[in-house]
């Protein structure tokens, strides 16, 4: 087997990151603006849109109407599809609302008062407090692209979240906290700070792209800032910040304003106008050259075991058949368990649901993977990445029913109609049912995650009436084929398994075999939890696609090693052990995201600490079956390769 040249890996490398950062998505045409509106060419009203608001701090999104925020008095909610809904987001039309190149400077958008007599005025203000404490983000949108908050962090790098806070606090000891750090003027002790006022700029290009005759918007960035106006009617938005104190004893009012200003920039063209947000992304600075070298080192070890494994067993099969019967009869090791190596696992039932199940989220990922690498679901298509995951997998149901009727036949299965009820609802079912109670603890705490019962209606139908008939439909065709013949006969007296060493055992080999699949994935796993619980951006799906076939080399490699080796030394009980070795990596994930939820996060609340672990186990309850799909196949055909050579009597 030949290695593969490091320089071709890094090459090709480049070549899908690179392939990833194009956002340019077919089918979503750009929109032009004018100063004088003509409904064929370009349009001049500017809507802002307000999506959910959330926070690192806790895991419950809440809608911006949640709030007591400046309503829209002719509100509208686009169509959002099933990602988006299953990931919370609630898009909503605001009350900010722009001329294209119409400069404004403080205009007013709404004033709200709070009565300090009244309950209903208390709670109001004692949850937008709750939500400066616990640093809520404002998320809003313009032309289909996020509304940026740039600033300067450390080493003089320019930072773009697309996000920004209510509001800060400063607590009794007059410690300033998250965003009130940012101005000296935030001093009082046990005071919050609102940001009532945004200073928005909008940036469009108008070049070659529009032949000069309309625009189109390229970035949007704003400067959000707390004023206390002197007077509400005509502000001014010159005053001092905004306080709110902590004890609510007196009336309080509260006047949001914004001021916007559009500036010309050829620079940027609209194909890459997300780019600015994802150079300029924490923590996305990485050693490219240290993570690439580590890949070709785990690629080039696998290629070093595939060398070995092959010229070995290439001289003990050449060995082996050039004896005659009564040398072969002493021989020890791999070759002496043909009689034996195909018996029929235990649980083979369990086994061939797990495999079937395994062999649709294999698929399933590798479409979803490959389809991102294209650019059909960037960052730009909101929940699209998700609603490709759900509406494939729907459609997967016949390669699960299929290969799991074709395995438990192998094995010698007669309970054919448990198996297929197993196989569509076992992993399914405990996913849901998991879901379905972190659901209900956002249903009661009141957030916009919390999935709407017509959705769920939805989804059990897409489950029930697609997914599940096409199981039974594979199932069908599984059953009608015979069952995988085995290269060598099964002996009617199983052999007995010698004494094993402790690294023989099988504890010890399949703790051992996720390490190195573990390995190779750490490194995105830390990108892939920040896009999930820290609210970033993720944009690397080449590079992510690259970590994937990575992944798939690795856990193949090591379970053939660990089988080979557990073969050597008489013991040809491969069946789940295959599985397990490679499947316990999803053990070194949840370990991670352990130690991720202490190290990194600052979750706080018994709600949001149940749902981090509740969503976490499907994370890793899908990654056990996936990544030991991999593992049995792999371990499954190297066997049968062996074996089949072997000249048995």
């Amino acid at each position: 087997m030949k290695a593969l040249n490091p320089r071709f890996i890094f090459l090709l490398s480049l070549t899908v990151v690179s392939s990833s950062l194009g956002f340019y998505l077919p089918g979503l045409a750009p929109v032009s603006f004018c100063e004088k509106e003509d409904a064929k060419e370009c349009q001049k009203d500017i809507q802002l849109f307000v999506n959910r608001l959330d926070s690192v701090e806790s895991v419950l999104p809440y809608e911006y109407d949640a709030f007591d925020f400046c309503k829209d008095t002719d509100e509208r909610r686009p169509s959002e599809n099933l990602g988006q809904v299953l990931f919370g987001e609630r898009i909503e039309t605001s009350p900010y609302k722009f001329t294209f190149k119409a400069d404004k400077a403080c205009v007013k958008v709404c004033t709200k008062s709070y009565d300090a007599g009244s309950k209903e005025d208390k709670l109001k203000l004692d949850f937008l407090k709750k939500g400066m404490e616990l640093n809520y983000q404002h998320h809003w949108i313009v032309d289909n692209m996020p509304v940026t908050w740039c600033y300067i962090v450390e080493g003089n790098q320019k930072v773009c979240n697309p996000g920004f806070p209510i509001g800060c606090l400063v607590n009794q000891e007059g410690k300033p906290k998250d965003a009130c750090v940012i101005n000296a003027d935030f001093n009082k002790k046990n005071a919050y700070y609102i940001f009532n006022h945004v200073d928005i700029t909008i940036f469009y290009h108008s070049g070659d792209e529009t032949n000069g005759m309309s625009a189109r918007l390229v970035a949007a960035t704003l400067e959000p800032r707390s004023v206390k106006h002197s007077n509400d009617d005509k502000p001014t938005c010159d005053g001092t910040p905004m306080d709110i104190p902590a004890e609510f004893k007196n009336n309080l009012k509260v006047t949001y304003t914004y001021s916007v200003q559009f500036k010309q920039n050829d620079d940027i063209r609209w194909a890459s106008r997300w780019d600015y947000i994802l150079v300029s992304m924490p923590h996305t600075n990485i050693q490219w050259f240290s993570i690439m070298n580590s890949l070709v080192i785990v690629l080039f070890l696998s290629g070093m075991v595939a060398m070995i494994m092959l010229r070995t067993l290439h001289k003990d099969i050449a060995r082996y058949n050039q004896m005659d019967q009564e040398e072969a009869q002493e021989e020890s090791g791999w070759k002496q368990v043909h009689g034996d190596v195909f018996r029929p696992p235990r649980m083979g039932m369990l086994l061939s649901v797990f495999l079937g199940q395994g062999t649709q989220v294999f698929i399933m990922t590798f479409i979803t993977l490959f389809l991102a690498c294209l650019g059909f679901l960037s960052p730009a298509n909101r929940g699209a990445l998700m609603t490709c995951s759900v509406v494939l997998w729907v459609l997967l149901g016949t390669p699960a029913g299929y290969v799991s009727a074709r395995l438990y036949k192998t094995f010698g299965g007669e309970n054919w109609k448990t198996n297929v009820l197993l196989t569509a609802f076992l992993c399914p079912g405990i996913v849901f049912v998991d879901f379905f109670l972190m659901n209900l603890i956002l249903w009661v705490e009141g957030s916009s995650a919390a999935i709407p019962f017509g959705t769920l209606v939805a989804i059990l139908a897409l489950w029930f009436g697609i997914s599940v008939p096409l199981t039974f439909v594979g199932a069908y065709f599984g059953f009608k084929k015979p069952g995988i013949e085995p290269p060598v006969r099964t002996n009617q007296i199983s052999r007995q398994i010698p004494q094993q060493s402790f690294f023989t055992k099988p504890v010890p080999g399949i703790i051992m075999g996720g390490i190195l699949p573990f390995g190779c994935i750490f490194i995105q796993l830390f990108f892939i939890l920040n896009s999930i619980w820290s609210h970033q951006m993720y944009y690397m799906f080449g590079f992510l696609f690259l970590v994937f076939i990575i992944l798939l080399i690795t856990c193949s490699e090591a379970t053939v090693l660990l089988c080979y080796f557990h073969l050597c030394a008489e013991d040809y009980h491969w069946w789940w052990r295959s599985f397990l070795t490679s499947g316990f990596t999803a053990v070194y994930l949840f370990v991670y995201a352990v130690h991720y939820f202490f190290s990194k996060l600052q979750i706080i609340g018994v709600a949001s600490t149940i749902l981090y672990f509740g969503y976490t186990l499907i994370m890793v309850l899908i990654f056990f079956i996936f990544t030991g799909t991999i593992g049995f196949f792999a371990c499954f055909l190297f066997v049968n390769k062996i074996y089949s050579v072997l000249k048995v009597d």
